[in-house]
């Protein structure tokens, strides 16, 4: 159940692509032992991360890392691009706020979805946004 993570990386430059980071995502979770709840909750934030990533960083990669324990499965998405960053990311975490045509739900909602978030952005550096969800085993 230990060793090295298991990651797969997906290039994101098509529609196409956010289907293969969400099968990805989805492989990744049963592979960690998720429950369906925790498996949809991690394809859900994977699907609008890799939106974002197309939509507003022009493309980018997206890595999907799987690391075991005896006690707990985590999955860890990275989400990588060379847009043109974030100016004010407490506001774009704002549900409702958005710089295109969706609801404003993608960032504040994949950060409600994960154990841990994090995100990495400025004005001309591009956007680096991390997640993981991890499920506990039983001793």
């Amino acid at each position: 159940m230990s060793g090295a993570p298991a990651t797969t990386s997906v290039a994101i430059t098509s529609e196409t692509d956010i289907v293969h980071v969400r099968q990805a995502a989805r492989e990744a979770a049963v592979s960690a032992g998720f429950s369906l709840v925790q498996q949809t909750k991690l394809v859900t934030a994977a699907s609008e991360l890799a939106r974002n990533t197309l939509v507003y960083g022009g493309g980018g990669r997206a890595e999907i890392v799987v690391e075991e324990s005896p006690l707990a499965g985590t999955v860890r998405l990275t989400f990588v691009d060379s847009g043109p960053g974030i100016p004010d990311i407490d506001l774009a975490l704002t549900d409702g706020y958005t710089t295109g045509s969706g609801l404003g739900l993608g960032l504040g909602g994949a950060r409600r979805l994960a154990d841990r978030f994090s995100i990495d952005s400025a004005p001309g550096k591009g956007t680096r946004i991390e997640l993981s969800i991890t499920a506990r085993r039983k001793p």
